[in-house]
């Protein structure tokens, strides 16, 4: 005798991961439900992270490029970010009401692989059956014991966003994505930044040739940047905090942003009732097609660690329920998926960095078109940055691309979908051959590849 269930899937947390999901299987014709302990839809992408800090990032770059603007302060910006996340919400709720997907609102916890309690805001438990479970809660701000977050001038990026004065000093403690990117946001507000990293380089994980131009700029900008650094201790008080680094070094500002790690919130989802454990950072294991240890449950998105975007996240729900629906997937739809880092300049990759392809003995020669050259670039007056493109010195297959500058984010796309191509159809050929509308950013790509071409010996 079959089972029945009260949906086909159920999919906890309607940030980036949770909606890709969910959306894939009502429009498969499953039924489907979405959980969120969080009243108003889109996740932590949504309220905290992604969407607040790029409009941040938005109206700081605009404020730069008007010297009359200049005394705009954080809070007035904060006033900004927080309309277009009212419009973000109102519209994410709209795609699960029209897909009639099911809201259910309250914190899911499993009881076991096909069954969840969910604890509604007034205090009311109720269970909700399943065949299939999406886990895409996402991730939280690391907090190490012993740095009191509760003292009002110790901020995250959830607090960052509550703050009710404009700091004129900060100390940014992790230089990842977030770290940079507040760093280059304060600094464009006229805030004293201290930049500290805990590595050797920033943003490791990039070109080698970005990550330098990036330092440079951040530099150039008065962002202070202290590589090799870890705190000893953190010691707030009424004026401001002060932290004390193991190299003796002693930081005073009005306020420290931690931006160092991010944990899972996996830790009260009753996971150890079905045999699920988590890693120390709280992310939850999965295999190639993103199903847990139980093969029924799957974790998309942050829950599951890098690379930590809401792009990614989002084919990562698809993913997920593409495999629910199909018994199958394609791998393609997690291959070379791009990085965007919204730095002042930003940041934008796709594929292997020089140093990868080194490490993996793959021959590979390089072209590069700056902007400052470009005719679209002078134009508009966002003349720094470049284009890099990097591919096979033989077969001139796109290896990978790296850009640095103003619209990163968007020419990016055009590398990516000559390199999605099979076979000869990947080729650095395509931009030579291909005429682009002039004057535009676009053109950065033939430029870059006659570059490259001329460094090619045929004989």
């Amino acid at each position: 005798m079959s089972v029945k269930f009260d949906y086909d899937a159920i999919v906890l947390g309607t940030g980036p991961g949770g909606e890709g999901a969910a959306m894939k299987l009502t429009k498969s014709g499953l039924s489907v439900a979405v959980c969120d302990y969080f009243s108003n839809i889109g996740g932590h992408s949504t309220h905290k992270g992604t969407i607040p800090s790029k409009s941040l990032r938005h109206a700081t770059e605009i404020l730069e490029q008007n010297d009359e603007l200049i005394t705009t302060d954080f809070t007035e910006l904060l006033a900004m970010a927080y309309k277009v996340i009212e419009k973000q919400t109102k519209l994410r709720r709209s795609f699960y009401e029209k897909n009639w997907v099911d809201i259910i609102n309250g914190h899911g916890r499993f009881l076991d692989k096909n069954t969840i309690e969910v604890i509604t805001p007034d205090g009311i438990k109720k269970k909700f059956t399943a065949k299939y479970f999406i886990i895409a809660t996402g991730s939280r701000p690391y907090h190490p014991p012993d740095v009191d977050f509760s003292h009002p001038r110790i901020l995250d990026s959830d607090k960052i966003l509550e703050l009710k004065e404009h700091p004129r000093s900060l100390t940014i403690y992790g230089a990842g994505i977030i770290g940079c990117e507040y760093a280059s946001i304060f600094r464009g507000l006229r805030t004293k930044v201290n930049l500290i990293n805990t590595r050797s380089k920033l943003l490791e994980f990039l070109d080698d040739e970005i990550i330098d131009a990036l330092a440079y700029h951040l530099r150039e900008n008065g962002v202070i940047i202290r590589h090799n650094e870890e705190y000893d201790k953190v010691v707030p008080d009424d004026e401001g905090v002060t932290v004390y680094l193991k190299s003796n070094k002693k930081i005073r500002t009005d306020y420290l942003f931690w931006a160092q790690g991010r944990t899972g919130n996996s830790d009260k989802l009753g996971l150890e009732n079905l045999g699920i454990t988590p890693d120390s950072r709280g992310s939850i294991p999965v295999n190639e097609f993103l199903q847990t240890d139980v093969p029924n449950i799957y974790a998309v998105g942050d829950i599951v660690g890098f690379p930590n975007l809401a792009s990614a996240s989002y084919d990562q729900g698809r993913f997920a329920a593409t495999h629910i629906v199909h018994g199958k997937t394609n791998n393609k739809l997690l291959k070379n998926m791009p990085i965007g880092i919204y730095t002042l300049p930003e940041i934008s990759s796709i594929g292997m960095s020089e140093k990868e392809l080194t490490e993996k003995k793959i021959p590979y020669e390089s072209g590069r078109a700056f902007f400052r050259t470009l005719t679209r670039a002078q134009i508009t007056g966002h003349t720094t940055g470049m284009l890099k493109i990097l591919f096979h010195p033989q077969t001139l297959e796109i290896l990978g691309i790296h850009c640095f500058g103003h619209g990163a984010s968007e020419i990016i796309h055009i590398g990516q979908a000559i390199m999605s191509q099979e076979g000869e159809a990947n080729s650095l050929m395509y931009f030579i051959n291909t005429t682009f509308n002039y004057p535009t950013m676009a053109e950065s790509y033939r430029v870059a590849a006659l570059n490259g071409l001329n460094k090619v010996d045929f004989d």
